[in-house]
């Protein structure tokens, strides 16, 4: 197929994929599915687990040696930023598990290479919002108590004040990325019509989607509540259900694959 002929397919294509309704529950049945995942690929998907926590660490550990508290606050928050970039590699698994395939880690870095484009734009895009963010948690410090003896009562503004900025970034994050990363990975798609596709779905399914996103919000409390031990099991687990989420959801037969191992397979939410 010809650059003229990719055009014109483009034209003909929808400005966004259509979202499915979805019950208030679903993201329990995208977590079971994720479980089955991980029991499918336990050495894969632990592994990736270690990996993802030990960049975790890092970044923390980073933050907290060079960064004032308010600095702090924004990087731990924009852990939820980058999540869903560090867990492109769980997409493939389970994409490569739907087809009745043996996962493996190569496969990955091929279909990676083949759309580099469009996640390079969308993590620059989550570069960028992280960074305001950040800058933003700075800004917020100035709530922080002057008096050297100050209690939980002090303390209150300052907290209130961060919670609601940060709260405001994870929503605007969360609505552009729940479907468009595994929908690139999945579909010949840009960026743009990924995200346009992921926000549409969410303002569709917002009670299921708020589920989800409380999910992931208690996930990552768990994970600094266990010194990020927990994200060993819980960034593979998350990782696999929103590819399951974004099958359950998004409806993107419109698009043609990047590779479709065994079409047969990839029907039954096609």
């Amino acid at each position: 197929m010809d650059e003229r002929e990719d055009s014109a397919d483009s034209d003909a294509l929808p400005f966004a994929a259509p979202a499915r309704t979805l019950e208030p529950t679903a993201p329990l049945c995208w977590l079971r599915a994720g479980l089955e995942d991980m029991r499918r690929a336990p050495a894969l998907s632990l592994g990736y687990g270690v990996v993802m926590t030990l960049l975790s660490a890092l970044i923390a550990a980073l933050s907290w040696r060079f960064g004032t508290l308010g600095l702090y606050l924004g990087l731990a928050t924009g852990f939820l930023f980058i999540g869903p970039v560090l867990a492109i590699g769980l997409y493939s698994f389970s994409c490569q598990i739907e087809a009745g395939q043996r996962p493996v880690p190569g496969h990955c870095l091929r279909e990676g290479g083949r759309h580099l484009k469009d996640l390079l734009i969308f993590s620059m895009v989550l570069l960028v919002i992280f960074l305001i963010w950040a800058r933003a948690a700075t800004m917020v410090h100035i709530f922080f108590p002057v008096e050297a003896d100050y209690g939980l009562r002090e303390l209150a503004g300052f907290l209130l004040v961060g919670s609601a900025v940060g709260a405001v970034f994870a929503a605007v994050v969360f609505t552009a990325s729940a479907f468009s990363l595994p929908m690139i990975m999945d579909r010949r798609v840009d960026a743009i019509t990924a995200v346009i596709t992921s926000a549409n779905a969410v303002l569709r399914n917002k009670t299921a989607l708020l589920v989800w996103a409380l999910i992931i919000f208690t996930s990552v409390l768990a994970g600094f509540a266990t010194a990020l031990l927990g994200f060993v099991v819980l960034l593979p687990l998350l990782g696999h259900a929103t590819w399951h989420a974004y099958r359950d959801t998004i409806d993107a037969s419109a698009w043609p694959r990047h590779a479709a191992p065994d079409p047969d397979s990839s029907t039954a939410r096609g």
